[in-house]
């Protein structure tokens, strides 16, 4: 494989010594770039822009030549899982993703399966595609959506607000929801290890509703397969360690929990204070985040003096990969984004003596 000539992100998740804070953005290939738009339109539709390598491949670089990010990262859905599964994904306009065959009844639950990983080989070829199309200009990070996350919209059928159905089944039923988490545990670790040998030099699992359930829940019903998830990933490719990320949104309690499922480091949201975070988790793991994305929707002055506020709190040293809090609007304005980058790159240096 080419030789990597920015492994800024990397030696950071790793709290190896770096010169200054590395920056990505979630849904950093996304609507908010025009040029993302038009290639969305040539592509016919958002899931046929994700299955035509050529075009996912020409997304995911397209950040990378507005912004100096030290990150790319794989332009694709969390649902491809469950729609390799049969469950019949489809977006409906304005109103987010749906399956025509949510996972409900008990019969539902038992018809399930870990999905063939052909069924997916258009990700892995975009992930090859993609890391020779960068030809060693920033690392790629590969993703998945957690076990939990998952099994929300299976069962209720697309998005929800109140996750009345997933939250009957796990307090009336948790053995038939247990049984759905254990396959997208195994359908997760394969899909991540998949990735991972196209050429994946870091994971990302996203737990994106984690934050929706109680205390006691999160352990039982998401932590625990998040850890699954990590023991069975491929840690080594290319004579390199491959970083594991886990961000659960509004899981910002549960952090001294997270730090022991065996990530490299975990992702915060912009409610938690990330000095505070880094002294709860100690040196067990890096931190991602955590800038709210809606403050770019501020002015160039006041989104330079947010990242100076959470580059002061998280103080001097490596370990801390600066990212939004969660991904990033669509009507946002790319200059301020630019903004953004570019003040964490020159504000940070002086962290890193």
């Amino acid at each position: 494989m080419t030789v990597l000539h920015n492994d800024t992100f990397l030696r950071a998740l790793l709290k190896q010594p770096v010169d200054y804070t590395p920056i990505w953005m979630m849904r950093q290939a996304g609507r908010y770039l025009s040029e993302y738009k038009a290639t969305r339109v040539r592509a016919g539709s958002f899931l046929e822009l994700c299955k035509n390598t050529e075009l996912a491949t020409e997304v995911t670089i397209q950040p990378l030549d507005r912004f100096a990010l030290d990150a790319a990262i794989l332009f694709s859905d969390i649902l491809t899982v469950p729609d390799a599964m049969g469950l019949g994904l489809y977006f409906a306009e304005g109103e987010g993703p749906k399956f025509t065959r949510p996972v409900q009844s008990e019969a539902d639950v038992a018809a399930l399966a870990v999905p063939d990983m052909d069924k997916l080989r258009y990700v892995f070829d975009a992930v090859a595609s993609i890391r020779r199309a960068l030809n060693g200009r920033v690392p790629l990070i590969g993703f998945s959506g957690s076990p939990f996350t998952l099994a929300c919209y299976m069962v209720e059928g697309g998005g929800s607000k109140e996750f009345r159905t997933i939250k009957s089944m796990l307090y009336a039923r948790p053995d038939l929801l247990h049984r759905i988490l254990e396959i997208n545990a195994a359908a997760v670790t394969a899909y991540l290890n998949e990735q991972i040998a196209a050429g994946a030099q870091a994971v990302q699992i996203f737990d994106s509703w984690g934050g929706v359930l109680s205390d006691a829940a999160f352990e039982e019903f998401s932590l625990r397969y998040l850890t699954q998830i990590i023991n069975g990933l491929q840690r080594e490719a290319e004579g390199q360690r491959v970083p594991v990320i886990v961000f659960v949104k509004g899981g910002g309690l549960w952090l001294e929990k997270m730090s022991t499922c065996g990530a490299d480091a975990l992702g915060l949201d912009w409610t938690c204070n990330i000095g505070a975070a880094r002294q709860r988790v100690g040196a067990q793991v890096a931190l991602q985040g955590n800038f709210d994305p809606m403050a770019l929707f501020g002015t160039p002055d006041a989104i330079e003096a947010e990242v100076a506020r959470i580059l002061a709190a998280y103080g001097s040293g490596s370990g801390h990969v600066f990212n939004l809090g969660h991904g990033i609007n669509q009507f946002t304005n790319p200059e301020h984004a630019k903004v953004l980058v570019d003040a964490v790159h020159r504000l940070s240096r002086p962290y890193h003596p």
